[in-house]
């Protein structure tokens, strides 16, 4: 059955031609929206945030509530954009690594007095395991006390990060010996292998010992060990 236009004597228009009207400005005029456009926010300070806390109260004393408190995120956005809280605790904990490098590079990279560097990278490790900032400890230490045993892709990143460390120190000792600043016989690789695990005691012992003094004296004895 076909329908007539119905005609208006107030306008002059037929009603449906006035309704065909109406439809098309208003699909020109009301473009759509695109469905489930993902929320925009800041990654690198999210993730800042999250290394925070996962530093503060350990992995598994970290829980999701708590993530998105402190990155303010939704549920659904940290998942779209770390996978869940394992993928964006890997995240921070590659950014606490990056960051802790980037220092070593900062205090070990060329210079003039190659075991001025190595004092000065050892300074640092006094004042990171001394006062507030002993008490606080290290995340990669607490890390691989908490889940490198059970956890390959947090150990992997562990002894990548160790083994780096090593590398640099010795790349350092190697420099101030061919400097003629090391002691007679000493072997830079095993010096370094022994900076290394002095400094990560540190970070163990400043947990519960903060004392800078003591930390300053134990760096003291074991430079002038192997130093001229």
């Amino acid at each position: 059955m076909n329908i007539k236009p119905i005609h208006c004597p107030v306008s002059g228009l037929d009603i449906k031609d006035h309704l065909v009207h109406i439809l098309s400005m208003t699909q020109q005029t009301s473009p759509r929206m695109p469905r489930g456009r993902p929320r925009e926010f800041d990654t690198d300070a999210a993730i800042e945030r999250a290394m925070g806390v996962f530093w503060s109260c350990g992995y598994h004393g970290t829980s999701l509530p708590d993530l998105l408190e402190a990155t303010n995120l939704s549920r659904g956005s940290l998942y779209a954009a770390f996978g869940d809280k394992h993928g964006l605790f890997l995240r921070a904990l590659d950014r606490y690594i990056d960051d802790a490098l980037a220092r070593l590079d900062s205090e070990l990279g060329p210079r003039d007095n190659a075991l001025t560097g190595v004092r000065t990278c050892l300074a640092g490790y006094v004042d990171r395991t001394s006062g507030v900032a002993g008490k606080r400890g290290c995340l990669v230490v607490a890390t691989a006390m908490e889940l490198a045993a059970h956890d390959i892709e947090v150990e992997q990143r562990i002894r990548r990060f160790f083994k780096t460390m090593e590398t640099r120190l010795t790349g350092a000792l190697a420099r101030a010996q061919a400097a003629g600043q090391l002691a007679d016989g000493v072997e830079p690789a095993s010096v370094a292998r022994l900076l290394l695990c002095l400094v990560e005691g540190m970070r163990v012992v400043g947990k519960t010992d903060p004392d800078r003094a003591a930390s300053q004296a134990v760096v003291k004895t074991l430079i002038d060990r192997f130093a001229k």
